[in-house]
């Protein structure tokens, strides 16, 4: 254990990495490897967790010309010189307030520091990178000099590999992450996203937090755990364990005042004493038992987010900027939703749509009650927002991917099509999102009829979660042939449109009808859940309006 000693204050140390007999890693296939990270094989000895590292890292495949042990040699004395190095300068691509020091002993803390300026004279492409400090300030605990820790942070920046994310490293890729995960927030745990939107006016603002609870709030036994299973699975490993602690956060302080009047404070504030809730397995049981998209849907879902971002002038080598635009107060006006109800239903939609303002494309109190007028308004726009308030003051609504004008396939017959972003919610007389849910029998859905014989028209038309034997059977709903150029079978039937009416589903057996005359509407309800209706059964509508998305910085 000598030889990876130096850098460590065994003090802050957790004492049972001290008394461990080494090991040996022998195992190569990732199966095996993966279920030794995440069972913490390595946790309980420093040096067997330094042979790991260096032997994970030494495989990541990089660019031919990556800086080693050797540049760091030459160039530490010309870049530091005789500088104290606790005081030296940080680049602007890191946080200068955020180093975390872990169990490092002064000259560690000092060391940390200068590989930092290093890097930044050997990479200077890197344009922002806030977890590049953590990572370094961990990695010093398994080195034996600065030179090798150097060396070992930059096989992770100069990894080449198109298929493994390690650290973000522009402003372009971090905030893709943290809308990414916002998304992922708002699929997999919804009522930490409904707290959220209940406690903060720019949810988007919380989420940007992610990589900051991880590296730089959490403390050294669970950043390492993490780093573990992370330096084996991936970027995916980070989503997962983020996704973990809000759930916690949500757990442990739901129905409780906040302790600050900024949630963010709070977030960060339960990260760092953590361990008062959650021991580090109990964190990488959590995040591991959340059955999370594939690495390929998430990667898909980043480069929209990353494309949604460069048409909004973001590029790579951006600094950082507030680029969350929550909806104008100023430039708002409704007849149907007030400012805040309207940013909650901003809150739910994807991220890469919530950097847009909403746009008032078509209202029955100025355009009448006419679908030919509906679809001539909201052609061409993608997506759209359908908002709709009842004579029994009933307020609820869809979210829709897909421009109406993908309806003239089906030519004068019913025509289904849309992705799984789509959803129905209800604002009055309660706040409610509905899953999405996937029309599964589109030859039941007669145009303005009733199936006869059923009690529920949902039960035919729509695809509750009780009645799918495969969870598989369920297309992912990031999946699109529109948006991320797959084949067409990947995409599905979520919105229907004719001359005659529209359907939309909406999920947890929930659906929406419209007639022609934008004056009738009914929903669908499937009785295997105990949620409440969308709306009436059967309806007559007071206000309609169709809100589009507008490109703030674009015009």
């Amino acid at each position: 254990m000598d030889e990876y000693n130096r850098f460590v204050d065994w003090d802050k140390m957790d004492v049972t990495v001290q008394s461990q007999d080494v090991k040996e890693l022998t195992c190569t296939e990732f199966q095996e490897l993966k279920q030794l990270a995440r069972q913490g094989y390595w946790a309980k000895s420093h040096s067997l967790r330094a042979k790991v590292y260096h032997k994970l890292i030494s495989n990541i495949p990089c660019r031919t010309v990556t800086p080693d042990a050797n540049v760091y040699r030459d160039i530490v004395v010309k870049i530091v010189g005789k500088r104290n190095s606790s005081s030296l300068p940080l680049p602007e691509f890191v946080d200068d307030s955020l180093v975390p020091t872990y169990c490092l002993n002064a000259e560690g803390i000092g060391a940390v520091r200068k590989i930092i300026l290093c890097i930044a004279n050997q990479f200077p492409d890197i344009s922002f990178c806030p977890a590049l400090p953590s990572v370094i300030a961990l990695l010093l605990h398994y080195s034996r000099d600065e030179a090798e820790c150097f060396e070992q942070v930059c096989r992770i920046l100069a990894c080449n590999d198109p298929s493994k994310r390690l650290i973000d490293q522009t402003f372009l890729a971090f905030e893709s992450s943290c809308m990414t995960f916002g998304d992922l927030v708002n699929k997999y745990c919804q009522a930490a996203h409904k707290l959220m939107v209940a406690v903060s006016e720019d949810v988007l603002e919380v989420y940007s937090d992610w990589q900051r609870w991880l590296f730089g709030e959490l403390p050294m036994v669970y950043v390492a755990r993490v780093f573990d299973v992370f330096l084996v699975e991936g970027y995916k490993v980070l989503y997962r364990v983020a996704l973990a602690i809000l759930k916690f956060f949500h757990k442990v302080r739901a129905g409780q005042p906040m302790e600050s009047d900024s949630v963010q404070q709070d977030i960060r504030a339960f990260v760092r004493d953590i361990a008062k809730s959650v021991s580090p397995e109990r964190l990488l049981e959590k995040a591991f038992a959340i059955r999370l998209f594939s690495r390929k849907e998430i990667q898909l879902l980043q480069m929209a987010n990353e494309k949604a971002l460069q048409q909004k002038g973001i590029t790579v080598k951006q600094k950082r900027q507030n680029v969350h635009l929550a909806v104008h107060a100023e430039n708002f006006k409704s007849e149907i939703v007030s400012v805040k109800e309207m940013r909650d239903i901003w809150s739910w939609i994807p991220e890469r749509f919530a950097l847009c303002q909403p746009l008032l494309l078509f209202t029955t109190l100025e355009h009448g009650c006419s679908l030919s007028r509906f679809y001539s308004h909201s052609e061409g726009h993608e997506p759209t927002l359908v908002l709709i308030k009842t004579t029994a003051k009933e307020v609820c609504g869809a979210y829709l991917s897909t421009d109406w004008s993908e309806r003239r396939r089906g030519g004068n017959k019913l025509s289904f099509f849309g992705t799984g972003e789509c959803f129905v919610f209800r604002l009055q007389p309660e706040v409610e999102r509905y899953e999405w849910v996937i029309i599964k029998h589109p030859e039941l859905a007669a145009s303005g009829s009733e199936p006869e014989n059923h009690a529920s028209p949902a039960s035919n038309t729509l695809s509750c979660r009780g009645s799918l034997s495969d969870p598989s059977d369920r297309l992912s709903p990031f999946l699109s042939a529109r948006h991320f150029n797959l084949p067409s079978k990947t995409a599905s039937m979520f919105m229907a449109g004719s001359s005659e009416c529209i359907i939309i589903g909406g999920g947890d057996g929930q659906a929406l009808y419209l007639d022609a005359d934008l004056n009738h509407g009914r929903t669908s309800h499937c009785n295997t859940f105990n949620n409440q209706p969308l709306c009436s059964e059967s309806f007559q509508i007071s206000v309609l309006e169709v809100w589009g998305f507008r490109d703030t910085m674009n015009g």
